[in-house]
């Protein structure tokens, strides 16, 4: 809520009143007067607030009356009374409503109470508050009350005394806070005139405003007050001290230093007042001596130094110094000066620690000290002002080593000495808390001949935070711990160093930055003005003797980790500052310090000092640089570079060899040798491009601390700590063990940033590692110790940071690399080898400006090492070169481009005496470059890397690798395929360039296969590189290289042009099937032995005879292919005939070898070449293909070729035509190609073939014969259809013939009885072998072809027939194939033994052939029964002479389904053979058929075979079936014409039906069967038919009558026979029963006479012979006569017979009718 506020407002008016009322009910008794001021007061206030709106400001106008009531109430002196009003007073300035009048009488009436003792704090707080609200007070009123609070700072009260000080500092405080801010407000009026600095006067400053004023004022008192004189202004002070003054001084001088700076009477106060009076007071330490100064017994205060104005003086001075240097110029060289004599061994302790304090606040001051610099040490006649702050920094710090003495006494003298450094210890929270005394924990400290002192943390970095400047509370001087002073010294020093350092460091990168952006605006600016460089190398030169005197010190004295850190950082820094400023002395000095300290004590002499002598001006430096030291001397002690002394104290972390030639033993690193090292190495790294020629030290130092360590390249030259390779000589504790790691790290790191030096920084470092190289070499080759690998190592990370710039240093880096590569020692080529391969990967991968492929001079140069290392014997090195192609290939392989010839040449280096690892390193970097780079190289490398892709498949050593590479030549082929345009044009452009180069010269252009295009050359190497590898010793490669070259050609031959081809076919193709069909013939017989030890060799493969059988059988495979699919491309081609007939003069010579696998693989190949078909248009020929050959055949041809699919390549059409004109490929439409002539070449070669293979062996069965296979032959007559097609024009009956002899020959070809089972798949059901079927397809073709074809090839029918009724005899009689046994499997069911019969051959299976033949006669007989030549050439004769064979043999048949499909062929055959010879009848070509037919029928109704035993009733009944439908057959197609036929035919039929209608009893039956097995069904149809016969026609001839007549008359009279002899034979048997055939013939004869009753009845009676009803009605005397007989079934037939007779009983007709007699 702020005090303005209604809300505020209001309350103060309430707590007012309230406060007033409290005020007049305490004073109501004693104090009247008080009581009625304090009601007046209230009504007053309440008036005030009824009648004004702003009632603060109404009740500030009238606040002298409204604070009267408590003034009164404070003058009672009573103590509740004072603290009521003082607490109401404070309300009311609090709330700003005082005035200036009234804070005047507030003042007074507090002046009494002070002076009366009473309510002091009361009374400070008060005044505190009227000061701090508001700006009221000024001039007197102010300066009474700032005295009044002084002089409560005197009371006998110490609560009081703090307090009132505390309030004194705040008030002066606040009095100059007044005055800044009435400076701000001021800020923007017009400045007053300036005072006029000579007034003596020194009250009158009437120019300064009021605040200003009143702060002159109080300063000067103050300085008075210091100085003991009365003050001016502050009148009325009774007593002061002098500590107290100086503490508000400096508080002033230090919070305000703007005031005394801008106005200049304060400036003048700060000459003409504080400086003498600090010098005044400093008068007595100056002359103070401790060891001279007076005696203990005569005091002289005035000279002995007091400490606490000596210590509060110094704080002044520090504050001087730092703020008004610049006023104050010549004061403080007199008290800098001053401190530096402070810092004096004869000094006492504790204001030698005052002074280092002081000291050390300048040293974090680094402009105050370059401004020394400028001011004094530039100066000519001026104290080196800087210089001697620096060296006696240095020789205080000597002195506390050299004088311990002194450095101690103090401390000793004290007795708590112990204690109470403990206690400091302990306040500084460092390390040094045991002080001391305490020896509990490891302290930090320094040691130096035996003198130990401790470090103490004093100050944090930068900032100097004083403790004995901040004893304000101590009166006696304290005791001084020890090393106190020596850890402020130390810090004063780093902090030197650092200030310097980065402040120059900052100062040139401004001045870098600036220069830089001048010159981009304006190139020709004149560089910047030398005076900034002056001062910062007045400045190093100042104090670098000085630093490194005291640092070296230091540092060999040093036992601290963090220390020593601190002073190598210091001296780092100083290297780099000098390096950078170009002082080379300096710089040296420093690194030369550092690069001792690192190596082991003695050793660091010899190595420096070699490294020194190498290089004249820098020993010159050297020695100009000790001088410089031992010039500058401390308190009469020399100080020279300390070289390490006591190594007592140090910790012990390595033990190693030296790398040096004399052999010292075993050398001791410490911990800090380590320190150092790493600080070396960050100099290097940091500060490389200021290093110069001081590169050599440090690589030298670095390169023997490596060694000692044991550090050993790794990847990219990176040192790791390797194993203890040397033995027992180097050991690292754990402490080392963990730095190692960083340390290999820094190290990389050093040489990483060597990418920033500039290319002579870089040249120094490259010289001197190639030089520390060339001694590591030498050192290697006498011993068999273990190289330093350092320079190697450090060459290759140079080399790999600097890529951008690489060359500027390829060359010297290559080179001396390429020597360290031939070096014997294997550990030194190795890295050699490793330095030079990483070089040129990086320098491949890296993105040079401008990129590689624009700079191929720079690229040719990098790669130019790798080549140059195939002249290295040494296998790892080459193990090595090739591991890097891979990478290059792996990384860059897109990017090569001219560099690929000298890749591929690397990597086709290979030999067979190499070894396998070298080759399979070699031919993994081909893999790469084929399946990734073929599209990013030039065209002129493809005929490179198929050399190189051949020679890795010819090599011996590896056989996957002949393989794969096969494989890979075959990934370049499908390259070549698709990027065909852009390689012939790229390849084009090369061929002129060539040419032309050539034609210059005059020489022929040296090219393989050169007339042809070069696109096409390049196709054929990759052709005759697989050529080769086809006839390689091993078979497998054979193998995959036959399938690779032809799938090539296949897939791609269409890119060739056409005379390309006939290379292709004479050079490539034929060349090949000679060579393999000669290796093939003259293989070895013998049988190898399983392969490699373990390997199993199947038994097909398992003779090198057989291996080459397979290299033939795919080779002419592939041939055919091509021929196949390019036949329109090798058509142009003039000697096409010839190379077909070459071609078929292969497959027969291949299909004719006793080898099964390639004499059917040839026939194969023969159906693969009839595949063609005359071309329609390119992408019809699969259609056409398919439509036109059987789906037999298609099942046939789906073998799968060599191993990959072919590529259709029709797509290529269109690229053809662009690039050699249409007529290459395609035929002109509608000029056909004539092909008849290959067609019958093929023709003559299948019959060749088929007569060869299928003639029949001609020696006795005791030779060994070779038997064609089934699948061969299936093959074979496979192919005929194919063909057919081709030559079905020409084909004539001669032809037939041929064929007939081939197909016969065939199916007579016994089987292998051990693969008989296969070619069957089971003996269950008679199924036809392949062979069978194809030979009925071929046959098949052909009569369709007959079908359809012209009237002149329907005369060939007739031979088919015969084929094919050739066929149906082998039912009956199988084919004899030469003079072999063989045995017959009939049908398998009834001969399952015979499976293991030991008949070698088989003849298997003729019978369903033999009825599928069967079938197709009917077939094609109901086709072509009408045809001109089939009823010339008596086809039908033929086939019923042939039918006759089984019908005649009928159960003697091998199979029962023989007569059967017989019969039923022979009645189908009939009925439609019989109308077409009844129309033939008269022109005599059926006469001869007549009597064949009758015998067929005799042959088969009256067999002579029995039927056999074990013929179920069921079965013969339907044999019985056959027979009727026979003679129904008779009776319906053929009696009914009987005038058309001959009567001998018809007598015999007659005959026939007459001996089967009275069947004679067969013996043989048993009784019970008897009945069935008379045929009786058989014998009534015959009866039935000859009745019909007999009665039902008009008698056309009188010859005809005669047969029927006569067949009836035959019958009735064997009836009366049979009737009588059963009549007879009845009587006489009396009981016995009659036999049962003469039982059953009786009854059929009855029933017969019943039959002809019936047929009687039926038929008109002038049909019907005179002499028949003669013999009809004389039966029935005879029936009669039968009545008697015993048997029922007789009697029940006699019934059905006399039946009938009824109808011709009738009365005798009179002789006379119709008048006639």
């Amino acid at each position: 809520m702020s005090p303005s506020s209604p809300e505020a407002v209001k309350k103060l008016v309430e707590n007012m009143q309230a406060d007033l009322r409290s005020l007049s009910m305490e004073c109501k008794k004693k104090f009247p007067p008080v009581k009625e001021a304090a009601e007046s007061g209230i009504v007053k206030i309440k008036t005030i607030a009824a009648r004004n709106t702003d009632i603060l400001a109404a009740l500030k106008e009238n606040s002298s009356e409204v604070v009267q009531p408590f003034l009164m109430g404070c003058g009672t002196k009573e103590p509740k009374i004072t603290q009521l009003c003082l607490a109401a007073i404070q309300r009311l300035m609090s709330h700003e409503v005082v005035s200036e009048a009234a804070a005047g009488n507030i003042i007074n009436m507090l002046w009494q109470l002070m002076e009366n003792g009473l309510e002091e704090l009361k009374l400070l707080q008060t005044v505190l508050v009227l000061l701090t609200t508001n700006t009221i007070v000024h001039d007197e009123v102010l300066s009474k009350a700032i005295v009044l609070c002084f002089r409560l700072h005197f009371t006998k009260d110490n609560i009081t005394n703090n307090t009132a000080a505390a309030t004194v500092r705040q008030v002066v405080t606040v009095v100059f806070e007044r005055m800044v801010a009435e400076d701000e407000r001021f800020k923007g009026l017009m400045e007053e005139p300036p005072a006029v600095q000579g007034n003596s006067n020194r009250r009158s400053v009437s120019t300064l405003r009021p605040s200003a004023k009143d702060a002159y004022m109080l300063f000067q008192d103050l300085c008075q007050l210091v100085n003991a004189d009365a003050p001016y202004w502050l009148v009325g002070m009774t007593e002061m001290t002098r500590t107290f003054g100086l503490e508000l001084l400096e508080s002033v001088l230090n919070d305000f230093p703007e005031v005394f700076l801008q106005h200049q009477e304060f400036s003048f106060l700060l000459k003409e007042r504080v400086c003498p009076l600090v010098i005044k007071l400093f008068s007595p330490n100056i002359k103070f001596r401790q060891g001279c100064g007076s005696s203990s017994s005569s005091p002289a205060p005035v000279e002995k130094p007091y400490f606490p104005i000596c210590m509060r003086l110094l704080r002044v001075v520090s504050v001087l110094i730092k703020h008004f240097y610049s006023l104050l110029v010549t004061e403080c060289e007199i008290f800098l000066s001053l401190l530096v004599k402070f810092l004096d061994g004869e000094k006492p302790q504790w204001l030698r620690a005052v002074a280092v304090e002081s000291v050390h606040r300048l040293c974090v001051q680094p402009h105050l000290l370059r401004s020394f610099c400028q001011s004094y040490d530039m100066k000519q006649h001026s104290t080196k002002v800087f210089r001697d702050i620096v060296n006696a920094l240095g020789s205080f710090i000597q002195s506390l080593f050299i004088l311990p003495s002194a450095g101690n006494s103090s401390s000793s003298s004290t007795p708590a000495g112990g204690s109470v450094s403990a206690s400091q210890g302990s306040a500084q929270g460092g390390p040094g808390s045991g002080g001391a005394g305490g020896g509990l924990i490891t302290q930090a400290a320094f040691e130096y001949r035996g003198t130990w002192i401790p470090l103490m943390n004093v100050s944090v970095q930068g900032s100097a935070k004083a403790t004995y400047l901040e004893m304000l509370d101590k009166v006696e001087p304290p005791s001084i711990p020890e090393g106190y002073a020596m850890s402020v010294a130390f810090s004063a020093l780093l902090d030197l160093v650092r200030g310097i350092t980065s402040m120059i460091e900052r100062e040139i990168s401004k001045q870098e930055q600036e220069a830089a952006m001048r010159e981009e605006a304006e190139p020709a600016s004149p560089p910047q003005d030398p005076m900034a460089h002056e001062v910062w190398e007045e400045m190093v030169n100042a104090c670098w003797c000085g630093l490194l005197a005291a640092l070296s010190l230091l540092l060999d004295a040093s036992t601290d980790e963090s220390a020593t850190e601190n002073i190598l950082k210091a001296e780092l820094s100083m290297a780099s500052l000098c390096g950078r400023l170009g002082l080379v002395t300096p710089r040296d000095a420093f690194i030369t310090a550092i690069c001792k300290a690192s190596l082991p004590p003695h050793y660091a002499l010899t190595i420096l000092s070699t490294a020194n002598l190498s290089n004249k001006d820098r020993f010159d430096e050297q020695r100009s640089f000790s001088l410089c030291i031992s010039v500058y001397s401390i308190q009469g002690q020399s100080v020279q570079m300390v070289s390490p002394s006591s190594e007592s104290h140090q910790q012990v972390v390595a033990v190693g060899q030296p790398l040096t030639a004399q052999p010292q033993g075993t050398v001791v690193l410490t911990a800090k040798n380590i320190q150092c090292m790493r600080t070396l190495l960050n100099l290097a790294h940091c500060h490389g491009a200021y290093l110069g020629t001081s590169w050599q030290l440090v690589l030298a130092t670095l390169q023997h601390l490596v060694w000692i360590l044991g550090l050993k390249p790794s990847v990219g030259g990176v040192l790791k700590p390797g194993r203890a390779v040397e033995g027992p000589s180097t050991v690292l504790t754990t402490a080392v063990m963990t730095d190692l790691p960083v340390i290999s790290n820094i190290l990389s790191k050093l040489f990483e940033s060597s990418q920033y030096l500039d290319d002579v920084s870089l040249h120094h470092l490259i010289n001197a590692l190639c030089s520390l190289s060339m001694e590591a070499m030498e050192m290697a080759y006498g011993n068999n110790k273990e190289p330093s690998l350092f320079a190697v190592a450090k060459l290759l990370e140079t080399g790999l940071v600097n890529m951008d710039r690489i060359e500027i240093l390829w060359r010297p880096l290559t080179a001396h690399l390429l020597e360290v590569c031939q070096h014997p020692n294997a550990r030194m080529r190795e890295w050699g080898a490793e330095a030079i391969t990483s070089l040129i990967k990086a320098g491949l991968s890296f993105k040079h400006e401008p990129p590689l492929s624009k700079n191929q001079r720079l690229q040719l140069l990098l790669l130019n090492p790798l080549k140059e290392l195939s002249n290295v014997l040494h296998a790892d090195i080459r193990q090595k070169q090739l591991e890097c192609v891979l990478q290059i290939l792996q990384n860059q392989g897109d990017s090569l481009g001219p560099g690929w010839p000298l890749v591929l040449g690397v990597i086709g280096a290979i030999r067979n005496d190499q070894g396998e690892s070298l080759i399979r390193t070699a031919f993994q970097c081909l893999q790469l470059v084929v399946t990734d780079f073929l599209p990013t190289m030039p065209c002129m490398c493809l005929q490179i890397v198929v050399d190189v892709a051949g020679s890795f498949g010819l090599q011996n050593q590896e056989l996957n690798i002949s393989l794969t590479s096969i494989g890979l030549l075959w990934n370049i082929s499908d390259y070549f395929f698709q990027r065909g345009e852009a390689i012939t044009e790229e390849l084009e452009r090369e061929e002129a360039v060539l040419l032309k180069q050539a034609q210059d010269k005059g020489e022929p252009l040296n090219r393989p296969f050169h007339p042809a295009p070069p696109f096409d050359c390049l196709w054929l190497c990759l052709y005759a590189k697989l050529g080769e590898l086809c006839v390689d010793p091993r078979p497998a490669v054979r193998k995959s290289a036959g399938q690779t070259m032809f799938s090539t050609i296949a897939a791609h031959g269409t890119l060739l042009q056409p005379p390309t081809w006939n290379i292709v076919v004479w050079k490539v193709l034929f060349h090949l099937l000679d060579c393999v069909r000669k290796s093939s013939s003259t293989a070895d017989k013998e049988k190898i032995e399983s392969g490699g030890g373990n390997i199993l060799i199947h038994h097909s493969r398992d003779t090198a005879e057989k291996q080459w059988a397979e290299t033939w059988v795919l080779t002419l495979a592939g041939v055919a292919r091509i021929f196949n699919t390019r036949r329109y491309l090798l058509q142009q081609l003039g000697d096409f005939f010839k190379a077909w007939e070459v071609l078929l003069d292969h497959i027969q010579s291949a299909a004719l070898s006793k080898n099964n696998e390639v004499s059917l693989a040839a026939l194969k190949s023969f159906q693969e070449i009839l595949q063609l078909v005359t071309p329609i248009k390119d992408t019809d020929k699969l259609d056409a293909l398919a439509m036109d050959v059987s789906p037999v055949l298609m099942e046939s041809l789906q073998v799968s070729g060599p191993g990959r699919p072919l590529v259709r390549s029709d797509s290529l059409a269109e690229r053809l035509a662009q690039r050699y004109g249409a007529q290459a490929s395609l035929p002109p439409p509608g000029e056909e190609l004539d092909d008849s002539a290959l067609w019958w070449s093929a023709w003559n070669t299948w019959y060749r073939i088929g007569t060869e293979c299928t003639r029949p062996p001609s020696g006795g069965a005791d030779k060994l014969v070779f038997v064609p296979s089934q699948p061969f032959l299936t093959a074979l007559i496979q192919i005929f259809p194919a063909l057919y097609q081709h030559i079905a024009g020409g084909f004539s009956m001669e032809d037939l013939k041929k064929l007939g002899v081939i197909l016969y020959g065939a199916v007579s070809v016994p089987i292998s009885s051990d693969t008989s089972p296969f070619i069957l798949p089971s003996y269950t059901e008679a199924v036809l072998t392949s062979l069978q079927e194809a030979v009925l397809t071929a046959l098949d073709v052909l009569q369709k072809a007959i079908c359809v074809g012209s009237e002149n090839l329907q005369v060939m029918y007739p031979a088919i027939f015969e084929q094919l009724l050739l066929f149906v005899e082998f039912s009956c009689k199988p084919p004899q194939y030469g003079k072999m046994e063989t045995k017959h499997v009939a049908n398998a069911k009834y001969n399952q033994i015979q499976l293991f019969a030991p008949a070698e051959w088989v003849a298997l299976n003729y019978v369903p052939f033999a009825e599928r033949s069967l079938e197709v006669v009917v077939d094609l007989y109901h086709k072509t029964a009408c045809h001109k030549a089939v009823i010339n050439e008596k086809v039908l004769q033929n086939i019923i002479k042939t039918l006759r064979i089984p019908l005649g043999l009928k159960y003697a048949c091998p199979a029962e389904s023989t007569w059967k499909l017989a019969v039923s062929s022979l009645l189908k055959v009939l009925s439609i053979g019989l109308p077409v010879a009844r129309q033939q009848a008269s022109s005599g070509k059926f006469d001869t058929m007549w009597p064949e037919l009758a015998n067929a029928f005799e042959d088969f109704l009256f067999t002579k075979s029995t039927p056999p035993d074990n013929l179920s009733i069921q079965e013969f009944q339907r044999n019985e079936a056959v027979d009727v439908e026979v003679v129904q057959l008779i009776s319906t197609e053929i009696l009914p014409f009987a005038n058309f036929i001959p009567k001998e035919f018809v007598g015999r039929i007659m005959s026939m039906l007459n001996k089967g209608s009275i069947h004679s009893q067969s013996s043989s039956f048993t009784e019970a069967e008897m009945d069935i097995r008379m045929r009786e069904e058989f014998s009534k149809v015959c009866f039935e038919t000859l009745l019909q016969f007999s009665f039902s026609n008009k008698v056309s001839t009188p010859q005809e009558g005669y047969i029927s007549r006569m067949a009836l008359s035959v019958l009735l009279q064997r009836a009366q026979d049979v009737l009588r002899r059963y009549v007879e034979d009845q009587r006489l048997s009396g009981r016995c029963p009659l036999p049962r055939q003469q039982v059953t013939e009786i009854i059929f004869v009855l029933k017969a006479i019943s039959t002809l009753m019936d047929s009687l009845k039926k038929t008109q009676p002038e049909n019907v012979d005179v002499n028949v009803w003669a013999q009809v009605i004389a039966l029935y005397p005879t029936l009669v006569e039968c009545i008697t007989c015993s048997s029922p079934e007789v009697s029940s037939a006699l019934k059905d017979a006399l039946g009938p007779f009824k109808d011709f009983m009738q009365p005798p007709v009179s002789k006379v009718q119709n008048g006639e007699s």
